[in-house]
């Protein structure tokens, strides 16, 4: 009875179109799990690396003090327009002093507190360089300010967000170190805050002294002149109302004081202007523009020091960045400079205008007092004395006044009066910030599992051998008919015992076929279907025929001649040509049955000639025939196993049979067809041998005689099973499956590359070939995911022990 497919079941399945490549999270886990051992061994030694860089790298600590910065004014009383006023919506107002605290001026001054010129473990230099000669001044600046840059290097200042804390680290490789010197950079912080607010106050102090002192001295002059003057004229007093000159005096006199105070006002402004920090006064005259470009440098710094701990300082962008940090500096103190000259000259402007209006004043009071003395020279003098120690004296009560509001600024120097204060002092660390052991090892399990991942990765990518069976639909475009797995990986999944072993790949040679005793009269030997062969009789096991001929127990060409059973005993090794007669329960024979199912179920049409072939050798396509001979041979029907591989044939070896003749034999009208086939130790299976190595086998194989003959055998058996030689070897598979009803392809998992197989397929479709489909040989669970769920079905098959052979056979 033949098995067909219903009428809607397609009839090729060899024609399936090549679907499109998608992501497959499972394919790519699965190539992982292959690689496992490398992703792990990559994960130790980068964990390992990181482990050996935490013990080989420098500790290093850091310390933190935390300081508020608050907005208030604390200008003296002289200055109307004080360079360090800060209003509280200037923006640059904190950049400025975040920027101050990373200046090479602060760090100078923290040298100088911690007195690190004479430490030698700071400055080894300095004890040589004392012995040796006196160092001058330029010396000891340069000294002091290449110890200024080390110590501003390990610096960090980090200010809190939305609040007006500032958070000052220094990092260094002693803790005690990195605690003194971030307090130190702390107090003088508010040391120089409180020394540059009162610097200013103190030069005004000077001036107005100064100013006092001359004022003094002059009424002092002219008292003395105008009591002289007095006891020698007996004048007392003058009334200057009936006199007009006298009433212009007054006026201009008048005049002379204000301009007088106004030029007094303005050299004061103009000489605050010469003796304050350009800073400051730029940020006085032009904040906007000056904070902005502050904050542009500030902003250009933090981002190279971000950058800097990623890439070298030699790295062009790096550079491009340095440099557009220095045009910004250079813009900065252009503009600076520009905001100042523009600044002290507008003052002195301003100075020399008053002080022009003042000598003209001056000038116009002494032509009056010279017309008045014309008219009353001694009263004239006398009021001109009254009247010019009047000027004096107010102008001196407005300097004193000014002199006691500046000495009480002066002296909230002494109090330390400041805008910022210390929020926390920074202790000593209790351990090293860096390096990290868990930081170093997690990085390097991290990087380790990322480069062992990328490494499996890669090395499936260039992997180009097909080894699932998805990968067989989906770039072989072929049907997979059954997934045969790898009998060693079999035995340790499924507990086999005993070893296990394949047959010899193509190409190889041929190992010599032991001969046995002949077996008993009473063996049995299954019977032949009619003119199938010589022998007559039908049982299932043993041989017949005259004992020494051909056929019979003992001859050449009789299965008792030639043992076809395991090799071995109970603990030799089990051929995997021969598990599914001798092993009928293991998960590789029921592997062979769905291939069996496969092809019953692959056609509506009539398959009773099937060829096996390979792309390459060595891939089990022997193997395979001799297996799905052996599974349909279960079937109850006669099935004829024929080894078409001329070349190198194996069949013969597998069922322990003489190769003297065969199909060769009979292609070369030796012997008749009758004679080529023989019984097997298997029931329903009988074999037809290649016979002797012909010269043309490609043109023995495409001959009538051939087509003729397997014509024949489709009267007189069910199925016929083709074993033929690789496809990509030689022509012959090809020249086969044209007249066979089809051809299964056997594909070695892990060894035939993608682009054999696509050739192999191409080759033989292109000469009109019916591909039946695909089987997987020598699949390993390591291959994919699949081992889990193979091992799910252990408990439908059985452990099976081959049989001990029975008494009387070959050991």
């Amino acid at each position: 009875m033949k098995t067909t497919l219903p009428a809607s079941v397609p009839d090729e399945l060899d024609l399936l179109p090549e679907p499109e490549s998608e992501f497959n999270l499972a394919e790519y886990l699965g190539m992982v799990r292959r690689h496992w051992k490398l992703v792990a061994a990559a994960a130790l030694a980068c964990m390992a690396a990181g482990a050996i860089h935490y013990s080989i790298t420098p500790k290093a600590y850091s310390a933190t003090a935390t300081i508020q910065i608050e907005r208030r004014s604390l200008a003296p009383a002289l200055s109307t327009q004080a360079p360090w006023l800060e209003s509280y919506f200037d923006a640059e107002y904190y950049p400025t002093e975040y920027k101050l605290l990373e200046s090479r001026g602060l760090a100078e001054r923290v040298v100088k507190r911690l007195d690190l010129l004479s430490d030698p473990a700071f400055n080894p230099g300095a004890a040589g360089r004392n012995a040796s000669r006196a160092a001058t001044a330029e010396d000891d600046q340069a000294v002091l300010g290449n110890l200024a840059e080390r110590v501003r290097s390990g610096l960090a200042v980090e200010p809190v967000r939305n609040t007006q804390l500032v958070e000052i680290t220094y990092r260094a490789a002693s803790p005690t170190f990195a605690t003194r010197a971030a307090n130190a950079f702390a107090d003088a912080f508010i040391d120089m805050g409180i020394e540059y607010r009162f610097t200013s106050a103190g030069k005004t102090s000077t001036f107005l002294s100064s100013q006092i002192e001359t004022l003094k001295k002059e009424i002092e002059d002219k008292e003395a002149k105008l009591q002289a003057f007095s006891r020698r004229t007996d004048i007392v007093t003058m009334e200057p109302s009936s006199n007009v000159t006298i009433q212009r005096l007054n006026a201009l006199n008048a005049s002379y004081i204000e301009a007088k105070n106004a030029r007094i006002d303005k050299e004061s402004t103009y000489k605050s202007l010469l003796t304050a920090p350009p800073e400051t006064i730029a940020d006085s005259l032009q904040p906007g523009p000056v904070g902005n470009l502050r904050s542009e440098e500030l902003r250009l710094e933090r981002e190279y020091d971000a950058q800097l701990k990623v890439y070298k300082p030699e790295w062009p962008a790096m550079a491009a960045l340095k440099s557009e940090i220095e045009k910004s500096k250079q813009h900065l103190a252009a503009t600076i400079k520009e905001a100042v000259d523009t600044a002290r000259k507008s003052a002195y402007t301003s100075y020399d205008t008053a002080l022009r209006q003042e000598h003209s004043i001056e000038a116009e009071i002494n032509k009056l007092k010279s017309q008045a003395m014309d008219q009353n020279s001694q009263a004239a003098e006398f009021q001109n004395l009254g009247g010019d120690i009047k000027t004096s004296r107010e102008l001196l009560d407005k300097l004193q006044r000014e002199q006691s509001e500046n000495e009480v600024q002066a002296r909230l120097q002494d109090t330390r009066d400041t805008n910022v204060h210390v929020v926390d002092r920074a202790m000593v660390p209790g351990g090293p910030f860096y390096p990290s052991l868990r930081k170093d090892v997690s990085y390097g399990m991290l990087f380790g599992l990322l480069l062992g991942v990328g490494t499996a990765l890669l090395i499936e990518f260039l992997d180009r051998t097909v080894k699932t069976a998805e990968e067989v639909e989906r770039r072989i475009a072929l049907p997979t008919l059954a997934v045969i797995q790898d009998i060693d990986d079999a035995g340790k999944a499924y507990g086999y015992y005993g070893r296990y072993g394949y047959g010899y790949g193509y190409g190889a040679e041929p190992q010599p076929v032991a001969r046995v005793r002949p077996r008993g009269r009473g063996d049995k030997q299954t019977a032949l279907p009619a003119g199938a062969g010589s022998s007559g009789g039908a049982a299932d096991q043993g041989s017949a025929g005259t004992p020494g001929g051909p056929g019979g127990p003992g001859g050449p060409g009789g299965p008792g001649g030639w043992s076809g059973r395991r090799r071995g005993g109970g603990n030799g090794p089990t051929q995997i040509e021969l598990v599914p007669h001798e092993l009928p329960r293991t998960q590789i024979s029921e592997a062979y049955r769905s291939l069996r199912t496969a092809l019953l179920l692959s056609s509506a049409r009539e398959l009773k000639v099937v060829a096996v072939t390979s792309a390459a050798a060595g891939e089990g396509k022997t193997a395979t025939a001799t297996n799905l001979a052996i599974v349909l041979a279960q079937l109850g029907r006669p099935v004829l196993i024929v080894d078409a591989d001329l070349r190198k044939p194996r069949l013969h070896q597998v069922f322990k049979i003489s190769n003297q003749t065969g199909l060769v034999s009979h292609l070369t009208s030796t012997v008749e067809s009758d004679e080529i086939v023989h019984a097997t130790t298997i029931p329903n299976l009988w074999i037809t041998p290649s016979g002797p190595i012909a010269p043309n086998p490609s043109e023995l194989l495409s001959s009538d005689r051939m087509f003729d003959w397997l014509r024949a055998a489709r009267l007189r058996f069910e199925y016929i099973i083709i074993d033929t030689p690789p496809a990509l070897a030689v022509t012959d598979a090809t020249i086969v499956g044209v007249i066979a009803d089809g051809v299964v392809l056997t594909l070695r998992s892990g060894k035939v590359t993608r682009e054999e197989a696509r050739l192999c397929r191409d080759r033989l479709r292109q000469a009109d070939v019916r591909i039946l489909g695909a089987v997987l040989n020598r699949y390993r669970s390591t291959h994919s995911g699949l081992g889990r769920r193979y091992r799910a079905y252990e408990s439908y098959v059985a452990a099976e022990t081959p049989a001990a052979p029975k008494a009387g056979s070959a050991a």
